[in-house]
């Protein structure tokens, strides 16, 4: 267990060297432009991902899941233990 947390430990810190180095080499005005990108293009995402949910609510409502009901096996009521008591020859042959 604490190997992997030391190891998830090691690769945070690696990545937050590399992105820090990366973000350190822009300028303070490219910085605020890539953010604002960045915010711009995952806030339609999200809009697009919510209106496109919503507007396919009721479409193919009645397409996607076919129910179809159990059937009842068919059951051999001669050989049946539970029904015995049902039928007056108990179970036995009528044939002599």
């Amino acid at each position: 267990m604490k190997v992997k947390k030391n190891c998830i430990e090691k690769m945070q810190d690696w990545v937050d060297d590399k992105l820090r180095r990366m973000c350190g080499r822009i300028t303070p005005g490219k910085r605020l432009a890539v953010i604002l990108l960045m915010f711009v293009f995952f806030g339609g995402m999200s809009i697009y991902i919510t209106v496109s949910s919503i507007y396919n609510i009721g479409k193919r409502d009645g397409q996607r899941l076919q129910i179809e009901h159990i059937r009842q096996l068919p059951l051999q009521q001669a050989n049946d233990s539970i029904n015995l008591l049902n039928y007056p020859n108990n179970g036995r042959s009528t044939e002599k």
